[in-house]
C-alpha cells in the first residue's frame, strides 16, 4: 500500500471529527490574534513526522518507533526547564537521564536484519521521529498557552493546514513522482484519520475525568503505548530483540514512571 497517499486521507477526517465532535468558536477576532507562525511549522511537521514514522515501522520496526516516540517526552520535559520556566527537579532529571538511556539501548544497538538488509537505517528514522515528536510537543504546549485562542480552535486550524499540506505533497506525489492513485489508500486512510483524532479527543476526555491525577492519565498513555506496541511488534510481527534492546523497553517504561510519580 502506498503509506505516503494513506497519510494524506486522514487529514480530512482529524478536520471534519475536530470541528463536529469539538465544535471550536471560529471567529475572525480569534483568527487575528492566533500564533500562525506556529501553526505553519505544526502544519509541515505534522504530515512530515507521519512520513518519518511510517518509515521507521518498515526499517526498524513498530517496538523501536514507539519507544522513541513515547520517549520524545523528554525533549518536551527539558524544554519545559529551558523554555517555559519550570523548576528543574531532581527526580525530573533522572527520569530524563533513564530515558536518554532507554533510547539508547532501544535504537543504538540494533544488530537484527530487515527485508532491506543489515541495519539498513534501523536508528536513522527512530531517532527523526524521537526529535519530531520531541518538536511537535513544544509547539503544542506554546498553542495551548496562548491567551485568547481556545485550544480546540488552534487544534482545527492546525489540521486544516496540515491538510492543505498533505494534498499539495499527494499533487506532487500523482505527477512529478508518476505514482499512481490508490483508492485503497482513501479507506485505510479514513480509518486512520479516525484513530489520529480519537487519540487526541479521549487523552483530553481523560484528563477532564481525572483532573487531580494527571499523571495516571499520563503514566497510562505513554506506558500503554510502549507495552502494547511492543507485544504486537514481538508476538504477532515477530521482530526479533536483542537482550540489550530488551532493557531498553524497561528502562523507558521505568523512565515514565519516575516522570510521573516522583
Amino acid at each position: 500500500m502506498d503509506t505516503a497517499q494513506l497519510i494524506v486521507w486522514n487529514y480530512p477526517v482529524t478536520v471534519g471529527c475536530t470541528w463536529f465532535f469539538l465544535q471550536p468558536p471560529v471567529t475572525v477576532g480569534v483568527l487575528r490574534i492566533a500564533p500562525i507562525t506556529q501553526y505553519v511549522v505544526l502544519a509541515l511537521l505534522l504530515p512530515g513526522i507521519f512520513f518519518a514514522l511510517s518509515a521507521s515501522i518498515r526499517y526498524a520496526g513498530i517496538v523501536r518507533t514507539e519507544v522513541a516516540q513515547r520517549l520524545s517526552l523528554f525533549i518536551a520535559l527539558v524544554a519545559a526547564f529551558w523554555l517555559f520556566n519550570e523548576t528543574a527537579q531532581a527526580s525530573k532529571l533522572v527520569g530524563v537521564a533513564v530515558g536518554v538511556a532507554a533510547i539508547l539501548c532501544s535504537i543504538g544497538w540494533h544488530k537484527g536484519k530487515n527485508q532491506y538488509g543489515r541495519n539498513h537505517r534501523a536508528w536513522l528514522f527512530p531517532v527523526v521521529v524521537f526529535f519530531g515528536y520531541g518538536v511537535i510537543d513544544i509547539l503544542f504546549k506554546q498553542v495551548a498557552q496562548h491567551t485568547g485562542v481556545p485550544y480546540t480552535v488552534s487544534m482545527l486550524v492546525v489540521f486544516s493546514l496540515a491538510m492543505l499540506a498533505a494534498f499539495s505533497f499527494l499533487a506532487y506525489h500523482l505527477t512529478a513522482a508518476r505514482r499512481k492513485f490508490s483508492v485503497h489508500a482513501i479507506f485505510w486512510g479514513v480509518v486512520l484519520g479516525g484513530f489520529n483524532f480519537s487519540n487526541i479527543l479521549f487523552y483530553m476526555k481523560a484528563h477532564r475525568a481525572l483532573p487531580d491525577n494527571p499523571s495516571i492519565v499520563f503514566t497510562g498513555m505513554n506506558v500503554g503505548v510502549i507495552a502494547l506496541g511492543a507485544l504486537v511488534g514481538i508476538y504477532i510481527f515477530r521482530e526479533k530483540l536483542s537482550l540489550i534492546n530488551k532493557i531498553g523497553i524497561i528502562l523507558a517504561v521505568l523512565s515514565v514512571f519516575i516522570i510521573a510519580y516522583l
